[in-house]
């Protein structure tokens, strides 16, 4: 009795230490913005806001990690591309979700950004998902709202998408497409030989006042890699708005539009070409100006791509 006894712990111990190793092992620790973030397991019943973002869980093969995706279609940022890659996905919020919309979903894990789903102050932030087991990784671009930050730099795209590979136990994955992002990149940068960077105005939206990017937010790294330099570079945000005798006075040789929302690329070109105020800018006398997707303008992977319509513009001969 005393040897089969001895037996049976022993082999109970062995149990009780594998399944401690292996929780052990499983447990994954993030840094999101200014909170470490552990993962038990990988979530099994994510939620992505906004377009750019549920682009980086799709380009890492998670949709079948997901229940769905919010604020896409609200702002009118869903293209063919999109479509077919969320086409067994439902759109459970066509802008910024509810609180009620991820619990109802079951949701264990939401990918939002500060003013990409979340608001600061706001009703759905990492802390009031907590408590109904919501674990919230934040878009890196997005951390200047909320913390201190180094300007914006495509290595915030990557870092999301290194992130996100450990947080769903595809690390490989990720690296291998980082590596490939990077390679292309270097490929780019060799072509580019600048004394002088073009001066760039990003022209999101507004006619009486322009709402733009500053410092953090992505275009200004995407204007830089393809050797420009973002006239509001001194605008200490992420997006905001100034004023258009900044602009004027700044006079910038290239003004990237940002096309998305219900006022089109080229209704918002024309207006800047047929403003009396603006005749004496380069940009509008020499009709030099280019189109940005919302997706390839905000943090994500057709960056690369959006860098590579940037050089061809700003350097075509």
């Amino acid at each position: 009795m005393k040897i089969l006894l001895s037996i049976k712990l022993f082999i109970l111990s062995i149990i009780l230490i594998t399944n401690f190793t292996t929780t052990a092992i499983s447990k994954t620790s993030v840094q999101s913005c200014n909170r470490t973030v552990t993962f038990d397991t990988p979530p099994k019943r994510a939620i992505s806001n906004d377009v750019n973002l549920t682009e980086m869980m799709l380009v890492l093969g998670l949709a079948d990690k997901m229940v769905g995706y919010t604020g896409i279609s609200g702002w009118k940022t869903l293209d063919k591309e999109m479509r077919m890659g969320v086409k067994e996905l439902p759109e459970l919020s066509t802008k910024y979700p509810s609180k009620e919309v991820l619990v109802g979903a079951d949701a264990d894990f939401f990918f939002a950004g500060w003013n990409y789903g979340m608001k600061v102050g706001g009703p759905v932030t990492p802390d009031t998902l907590e408590p109904f087991g919501i674990k919230v990784y934040e878009l890196t671009e997005s951390c200047t709202h909320i913390m201190k930050k180094n300007k914006a730099s495509i290595e915030d795209m990557y870092n999301d998408l290194l992130n996100l590979g450990k947080i769903f136990n595809v690390e490989d994955k990720a690296n291998i497409i980082v590596k490939n992002y990077r390679k292309e990149l270097a490929s780019l940068s060799k072509n580019i030989k600048v004394t002088d960077p073009l001066r760039v105005f990003v022209y999101d939206s507004g006619e009486d006042t322009p709402f733009t990017a500053g410092l953090f937010a992505m275009p200004t790294a995407l204007i830089e890699a393809a050797g420009g330099s973002n006239i509001m570079d001194d605008f200490k945000k992420s997006w905001g708005t100034v004023t258009w005798e900044e602009v004027i006075d700044r006079n910038p040789e290239v003004v990237v539009i940002v096309n998305y929302g219900n006022v089109t690329a080229e209704q918002k070109k024309e207006f800047m070409m047929k403003n009396p105020a603006f005749a004496g800018i380069d940009a509008v006398k020499n009709d030099r100006f280019v189109t940005l997707e919302y997706v390839e303008a905000t943090p994500g992977p057709r960056n690369i791509k959006a860098i590579d319509k940037l050089v061809k513009s700003f350097w075509k001969k």
